[in-house]
């Protein structure tokens, strides 16, 4: 695997795996921080009756007014600034204007770009009272990245992180998606390395100081195989069962690492809201 200084990279994703220094850090937490402060804005907004559309324009204008960009808008020719996934939803599930019920959770991921950085983060929602059945899904899912965010650290291995989240989501009798994983950032929206959300220890690219990725495991109650909509976007469980998804991304340390996303006000464990 090659290795480069942030500092003497192209701008663009060539396979590299960029080492970035306190500037990077810098921006990465500026940006990380206003992602996640989105996400405490949306918060009390969740609530039975309100649609995804309008969460997004809440985060649209949320972003712009703090002088940032939404990175999905337009990329690819997505036209809106969150991704909103719903229930049986994995993930990509795009706004609109059919009203959450009582008991529906909903995924919200967003990106900001601060000054050039991307801020990646999603966390999991409840409009009125989740079953308990939600519940138990949401809370394993936010297990499963702290632990797989647990084992982070140079000279460790992305084998060592999908093998936290997969060896411990399996425990619990739910199953890992395979068909998405985590990316590298920091100037760019996705960049190498993958991340994947299973794996064996020791396997894969070898962690350095340095390195930004995210790690967003997505966990189904049933079974891991996912379809993609006639949209293009919107991916789904094949059984129609539920699915959760937590992010966050990360820096690594020369200790261990560093969480960009932590909520500000403490809104970052499941069904906040």
């Amino acid at each position: 695997m090659n290795y480069i200084e942030a500092t003497e990279a192209p701008a663009l994703r060539d396979g590299a795996i960029k080492l970035h220094g306190a500037d990077g850090f810098a921006g990465m937490r500026k940006a990380g921080h206003l992602a996640a402060a989105c996400l405490d804005h949306l918060a009390p907004l969740v609530v039975p009756g309100v649609s995804t559309a309008t969460l997004d324009k809440a985060a649209q204008d949320f972003i712009l007014d703090h002088g940032a960009l939404p990175a999905t808008m337009g990329y690819r020719g997505y036209k809106h600034s969150l991704c909103t996934s719903i229930n049986h939803v994995v993930c990509h599930g795009i706004p609109g204007p059919k009203p959450l019920k009582d008991g529906d959770i909903v995924n919200i991921d967003v990106t900001v770009i601060v000054d050039g950085w991307h801020g990646d983060t999603s966390r999991m929602y409840v409009a009125g009272t989740p079953n308990r059945r939600a519940e138990r899904l949401m809370n394993v899912t936010y297990e499963s990245l702290m632990r797989g965010i647990g084992v982070v650290k140079p000279g460790n291995t992305t084998g060592d992180i999908g093998h936290a989240i997969q060896s411990y989501v399996e425990s619990e009798r739910y199953s890992v998606v395979e068909d998405f994983c985590g990316h590298g950032l920091g100037q760019l929206f996705h960049d190498s390395p993958n991340i994947l959300h299973y794996g064996r220890p020791g396997d894969g690219v070898e962690l350095r100081e340095g390195m930004f990725f995210t790690i967003e495991p997505m966990v189904n109650i049933g079974r891991p195989g996912v379809k993609i909509l006639s949209d293009g976007w919107t991916a789904v469980t094949r059984d129609r069962k539920l699915t959760a998804q937590f992010e966050h991304s990360i820096g690594v340390t020369d200790t261990g690492c560093e969480i960009f996303t932590a909520s500000p006000t403490g809104l970052h464990k499941p069904y906040a809201a």
